[in-house]
């Protein structure tokens, strides 16, 4: 049997809004602890450069990430390299079991736990996972120089991922099932404008074709969504970039959801449907999704916890 450990404040996850609601209810004197879950520091740790993080021109995703688990540290928070299996917040305190068998009691919880990248399903996507298909172009751009790669999707994901790979590949083929992209315009005018880079429209992968012995991929099968028609696309590398999923599953039959199993929170604020509960960062943003307004969101939550426990 694990221990059990009583705290006011239980953080869960360790991106930008963890740490910084971290850092704030450690100078609330509210002794937080935080558990950093599967991937500590979140997803800028899987991002090489960082250009619009504030006082920042150029930083390091995972040098940012190491900082800020200092600077929370520093303010007094204990953070801990563990995960968070099952949660309860039927009642107070809400009670928290984690993987290495330690029992957390919290007071109040600020939920961080961050958005997944998508996957498009398919065995054969799975199969060539980490052997030529990837869900981060500035993770694996790096080992598709002068090669041909393609990336599937129409947001803003997609066509900045594009943009990153042409620093790297000979050729970007944009993959997407419509006529259009949904991503900022000013992005799309410099994906048309790129001249490595091609757009297929009206196409949907079916099948990530490649070797095993070495495995790898050697092309795309493609489907387009009005004839049938089937093409293969030759190519080394397939990154899918159609979007993030929130990281919800601890809370699915516990909060109020909304836009696919993001959290609802109160406008305004980091409230859940639950008192005592709060949630910060990309668990709850399905429109900005940025470092800057996880961290923000961070903020609001620990500032939420504090006025919360004063009053109970």
């Amino acid at each position: 049997m694990g221990e059990t450990r009583h705290t006011r404040v239980l953080i869960i996850g360790s991106g930008p809004a963890g740490y910084t609601a971290a850092v704030y209810a450690a100078r609330a004197m509210l002794n937080p602890i935080l558990v950093q879950g599967i991937q500590p520091g979140g997803q800028l740790t899987i991002t090489t450069e960082v250009e619009n993080w504030p006082g920042d021109t150029h930083v390091m995703g995972p040098d940012l990430m190491v900082r800020m688990q200092a600077h929370a540290e520093a303010m007094g928070a204990e953070v801990i390299a563990d995960h968070i299996a099952a949660l309860d917040l039927s009642r107070r305190p809400f009670t928290a079991e984690a993987d290495s068998g330690t029992t957390y009691t919290a007071d109040a919880v600020i939920l961080a736990t961050g958005a997944q990248a998508k996957w498009l399903g398919l065995p054969s996507e799975e199969q060539f996972k980490g052997f030529g298909v990837s869900a981060c172009a500035t993770c694996d751009g790096f080992f598709y120089r002068g090669k041909r790669v393609v990336v599937i999707g129409g947001g803003n994901t997609a066509v900045e991922e594009a943009l990153f790979l042409t620093n790297f590949a000979s050729q970007v083929t944009l993959i997407h099932r419509r006529d259009r992209l949904r991503a900022e315009k000013i992005m799309q005018d410099r994906l048309f404008k790129h001249p490595k880079i091609n757009v297929l429209w009206h196409h949907e992968v079916t099948e990530v074709l490649g070797e095993d012995n070495p495995r790898g991929v050697t092309a795309v099968r493609l489907r387009h969504v009005t004839t049938g028609q089937a093409t293969d696309i030759p190519c080394d590398g397939v990154f899918v970039a159609i979007g993030h999923a929130p990281a919800s599953g601890l809370v699915r039959d516990q909060l109020e959801l909304h836009n696919g199993g993001y959290v609802r929170v109160d406008a305004g604020s980091t409230r859940t449907s639950v008192p005592g509960v709060f949630a910060a960062g990309d668990l709850t943003d399905h429109i900005y999704r940025q470092a800057v307004t996880s961290a923000g969101m961070g903020c609001m939550a620990a500032l939420d916890a504090e006025k919360f426990l004063a009053g109970h």
